[in-house]
């Protein structure tokens, strides 16, 4: 029996792969669960439009991630934050402060796309922020947190 699966199961494959299971396997669990349909002709031909389409709209926002990753290419971002005379932050930054910095040049940038390499930042200095703007696009942002 020729599937298309419409989710990723574990030893079996990914989503939107094309694979011959057996009989029963099919028609008792992956079926009626709603983890595949039968790659009829026709099911066929919707999914290969599917996958064009699909492609397109990853390669339209890979375009779009590429020309942020331009944008912010040798920018130095400045988080202020208020600080005790030693040099410790009240508090501490996190990625909705540098979303907001980036913002400020004009760049909007999603904070959930943002990854601080250390689990508290407390301290005035210069740091490095990682952006994951698209699976393929990856970009090291360089931060400095100053005491305002």
């Amino acid at each position: 029996m020729e599937l298309i699966l419409k989710n990723d199961i574990k030893n079996l494959g990914n989503k939107d792969d094309i694979l011959t299971v057996k009989n029963g396997y099919g028609r008792n669990y992956l079926i009626p669960k709603g983890f595949a349909i039968l790659a009829t002709s026709s099911a066929k031909k919707v999914h290969a439009e599917n996958l064009k389409q699909k492609a397109f709209k990853q390669e339209k926002l890979k375009a779009i991630a590429l020309e942020t990753a331009r944008k912010l290419e040798n920018k130095i971002i400045k988080i202020g934050a208020k600080t005790s005379t030693t040099g410790k932050i009240f508090g501490s930054v996190n990625t909705i402060q540098i979303a907001e910095a980036i913002k400020k040049k004009g760049i909007e940038v999603d904070r959930k796309m943002i990854f601080i390499d250390q689990e508290h930042i407390k301290e005035i200095g210069k740091y490095i922020a990682t952006l994951k703007l698209h699976k393929e696009v990856k970009i090291e942002l360089p931060f400095e947190v100053v005491s305002e």
